[in-house]
């Protein structure tokens, strides 16, 4: 294990309607935002030849999917609006910085996040503890904020964020959570966004609407949402763009990385073949889960900074590869107690750096 490093994180507080929000995010966030449609810009150039398609194509395929997230969310499209304004980017940048999972990423087999949940069954001090590494392009690193928000029609939420990306990664006074993995379904579409469904999540009241928000008719396609809440109940939600699976953390703990668990959505997963990668970091979470029967902060931050099968472990590394698109590592890794309302978060690799304590309250 290398030094400790520490990196201050810049803490957001945002308070308004949805457009006011957005725009106070981008206005405190403007670097940050800037910095990260730079980031896809150049992504996508470098694979203009792959991917068969360049920035500008990418800002005309975005314009697709937004008349469904007027129809189902328009409040997620005036915190889209809020961020162009406060940040002074176009809305045709932000929208597609949002929509760009479904616009090349699947093509790409990005994402190598793992998440984690434990309820009272195996918590010392009996609370909900959930955890996730999010695993995405080093330049990204940089762009790492925390957000807390007091929305005028939606419980107030505290969540990690990246550039201009929609929240979505958090927990809300509701007790409700949400951490977002990527996975490969060969149904796509166009819809709402990922990136729109997992805030839409972010905003629920209850479980039940957290997981019915998952499912979103008209969705593009889908992430693993893995949904909990401060009671104690946990959910993988498996997505598509027409199907899912619901999955019940009855022995009180769950874990995802970025293949389906579900058989019925495996059935419908593009390319398993190349998911390997996925199932080491699954299992090695969930065996270093069961392992213990009185976890806290500190045993899941261990499971955070793990290193087997480096680069590509739960830790990841995997930033010397030719290949930009290949080239990923853990951004940031966050612990969140849902009784306590905490989120404890390192920046950038947790092998290397600090965790620091968010308080909703």
């Amino acid at each position: 294990m290398q030094p400790i490093g520490k990196k201050s994180i810049k803490f957001v507080q945002l308070k308004g309607n949805h457009r006011e929000i957005g725009r106070q995010m981008g206005e405190a966030c403007e670097g940050e935002v800037r910095h990260s449609i730079e980031t896809a810009r150049s992504l996508v150039e470098a694979l203009s030849t792959e991917l068969k398609i360049d920035w500008e194509m990418a800002t005309i395929q975005a314009q697709k999917y937004s008349p469904y997230i007027r129809e189902y969310y328009p409040q997620y499209l005036d915190e889209l609006s809020g961020i162009a304004e406060g940040s002074q980017c176009s809305f045709a940048d932000i929208l597609t910085l949002n929509a760009l999972e479904g616009i090349v990423m699947d093509r790409l087999h990005l994402g190598k996040c793992t998440s984690l949940a434990i309820n009272q069954r195996m918590a010392r001090k009996r609370n909900v503890l959930v955890a996730h590494n999010e695993d995405w392009f080093p330049d990204d690193e940089d762009d790492v904020y925390m957000i807390k928000a007091e929305v005028e029609d939606e419980p107030p939420f505290l969540a990690m964020n990246y550039g201009g990306l929609l929240p979505n990664i958090g927990f809300n006074k509701a007790g409700i959570a949400q951490c977002c993995d990527t996975v490969y379904p060969k149904e796509k579409r166009i819809g709402i966004p990922r990136a729109v469904v997992g805030r839409a999540v972010l905003g629920a009241k209850t479980i039940g609407e957290a997981i019915q928000r998952a499912i979103s008719p008209h969705r593009a396609a889908g992430y693993n949402h893995l949904v909990a809440h401060e009671s104690g109940e946990l959910y993988n939600v498996e997505v598509s763009a027409r199907n899912f699976a619901i999955l019940y953390g009855e022995k009180g703990y769950l874990a995802h990385a970025n293949h389906y668990l579900s058989a019925k959505m495996q059935s419908i997963e593009e390319e398993p073949e190349d998911l390997v990668g996925s199932h080491v970091r699954y299992n090695r979470a969930l065996r270093m889960i069961k392992e213990k029967e009185d976890h806290d902060i500190a045993s899941l931050q261990e499971i955070q900074r793990d290193h087997v099968n480096f680069p590509y472990s739960i830790c990841c590394h995997a930033t010397h590869l030719a290949n930009p698109y290949e080239r990923e590592k853990t951004i940031c890794a966050l612990v969140m107690d849902l009784n306590e309302k905490v989120i404890y978060l390192a920046w950038g690799n947790p092998c290397q750096n600090l965790y620091y304590p968010f308080c909703l309250e």
